[in-house]
């Protein structure tokens, strides 16, 4: 696999077992995804009068996030999968 960041500055050791930058990135699209269908889906503090308070609002989007990355680590849907195979064919493309 070459792609740009290693040809400019050639090969980065890793240590063994670390995860693959490529595959890090398509987690985290898989996760800002997640996070918006949470939202979308009404993982949201209601404003009934009871409860969602200003501090519960403004931070409802961390909660969301947390939730989606904790789903990702779990298995996800499969895009982080499509995303990484695209990312790769991509960068063999290049």
């Amino acid at each position: 696999m070459t792609d740009a960041v290693t040809r400019a500055f050639g090969t980065v050791d890793r240590p063994p077992n670390s995860p693959n930058p490529t595959r890090l990135v398509a987690q985290r699209l898989e996760a800002s995804f997640l996070a918006e269908m949470l939202k979308f889906g009404g993982l949201d503090p209601k404003s009934d009068g009871f409860g969602a308070s200003t501090g519960e609002s403004q931070f409802a989007s961390f909660h969301r996030d947390a939730l989606a990355q904790e789903m990702v680590k779990a298995g996800g849907i499969g895009l982080a999968d499509v995303f990484f195979q695209s990312m790769m064919e991509r960068a063999h493309d290049t």
